[in-house]
């Protein structure tokens, strides 16, 4: 077992706090990611909050896990050390039953999530708000050079979510699709089913994010206040894919699709669907439902991303804004997904330690006052900055103050710091 930092809640409106877990020392079939990012999913919010009842407390979330092989088993065949890997809202299934035999892990009845859940050893799941995971190489999946890693975070859940009924439903040339909600998933949405050739239009509440919208591909950008709206595109539409997590009046909606169109709904409501039956019948309308996708499908999905420079516009937070973010995602102010930079786990005030090498003497004490990205700025006990090259290539003990534990790391090149505050050091690897 090895003991991994990481952010937990300990109930419904309790803050995120530093804590300490546990991973499973790898087996053979398993391979160890050092994370770097992981996104903030609304359901996310709603495991935390325990809106939909059955969270497991306490609570490591984040099922958009972007970040880097640091160790593989000795069964392994996909992934070597040093390649880039994510994993998104499962860990394991009994692969076995149908759903598992035709690559759609996501309906098993047996499948383990990625946080929230009891694994097959018995312990609870851990999800991405930590340094590392230990996960069966078949549950993960290659992240393309093209994407940059807090791009592709969100896309583990919010890309292929959007991504399979696109596919499924079959969005291309000659269709005509609507995305339905213009924010995380939703502007994942617009740019996959532009690229994937349909004439793609986004319809939200105002026009508010229209120019973002056009700019990320939409072929038109609608606003759902208008009644225009629905007089303008009465019978249009092939497919709807509705990503809005609240109740909406899907007569209205329905009323868009013509002769056999489909919405698919994957944004969760806390009410029942309501349906006038003569809202079905009329055009021989469907309504349907999907999540997530299979495996081989996320890989699918991230390889298409890849070819097509796709990735999700993102907000990096540090670990620390983890419950402000979560207020922002309810009130829907943020553009367009927001990402935890995990280095931020040990990089604001955090007492560090020289190590022989890089040319301080072992023992010397400094302090890490910076934050972000980077990792901070080294400032030693008589006020002299570390910043400006003489930290590079210094190994350092850093003691979290939160949590009482010691990692030994190794800073590399002073560079811009990303999240705020000034420029610190770039920790190149944890010992």
């Amino acid at each position: 077992m090895s003991t991994v930092r990481a952010r937990v809640t300990a109930g419904p409106g309790e803050a995120f706090k530093a804590t300490t877990i546990q991973r499973r020392d790898p087996g053979p079939r398993d391979i160890v990611i050092d994370i770097a990012y992981a996104g903030i999913c609304h359901s996310d919010v709603a495991h935390a909050r325990s809106e939909w009842g059955h969270t497991l407390y306490p609570l490591v979330p984040g099922h958009e896990i972007a970040g880097v092989v640091s160790a593989v088993g000795a069964e392994v065949t996909k992934f070597a050390v040093g390649d880039r890997a994510g994993v998104g809202c499962l860990v394991d299934s009994c692969r076995a039953c149908h759903a598992c035999r035709t690559g759609r892990e996501q309906h098993c009845p047996r499948n383990v999530k990625t946080y929230n859940a009891v694994g097959r050893d018995g312990q609870p799941t851990h999800g991405g708000y930590s340094r590392q995971i230990v996960v069966d190489e078949a549950f993960a999946v290659r992240i393309p050079q093209a994407i940059p890693l807090q791009n592709a975070a969100p896309l583990m859940c919010a890309g292929i979510t959007v991504y399979s009924p696109l596919r499924r439903w079959a969005a291309g040339p000659g269709k005509r699709v609507a995305i339905l909600g213009f924010g995380g998933l939703g502007h994942v949405g617009v740019q996959i089913a532009k690229a994937l050739g349909a004439h793609t239009t986004a319809l939200d509440l105002s026009l508010d994010k229209r120019d973002d919208g056009l700019r990320l591909g939409a072929d038109d950008y609608r606003a759902t206040s208008d009644a225009d709206t629905f007089a303008d595109l009465a019978g249009t539409l092939d497919l709807i894919v509705n990503t809005v997590p609240a109740s909406i009046d899907l007569d209205a909606y329905l009323s868009l699709l013509g002769l056999d169109g489909t919405l698919v709904n994957i944004g969760l409501s806390d009410k029942p669907l309501s349906i006038a039956p003569f809202s079905l019948i009329t055009n021989g309308r469907a309504i349907a439902g999907s999540r997530i996708g299979g495996l081989a499908e996320t890989q699918q999905m991230l390889d298409f991303c890849g070819e097509h420079g796709i990735g999700a516009e993102v907000e990096v937070i540090d670990a620390s804004q983890i419950d402000q973010a979560y207020d922002r995602v309810v009130a829907g102010d943020v553009r367009f997904r927001f990402v935890i930079d995990i280095s931020t786990m040990l990089s604001v005030g955090r007492q560090v330690s020289g190590l022989p090498g890089g040319g301080r003497p072992a023992g010397q004490q400094l302090e890490v006052v910076g934050g972000g990205a980077g990792g901070g700025r080294g400032v030693d006990e008589q006020g002299e900055s570390g910043v400006g090259g003489e930290l590079h290539g210094l190994e350092i003990e850093v003691q979290d103050p939160d949590d009482g534990m010691v990692e030994s790391l190794v800073a590399g090149p002073v560079k811009p710091d990303v999240v705020g505050g000034p420029p610190g050091p770039e920790v190149l690897a944890a010992r």
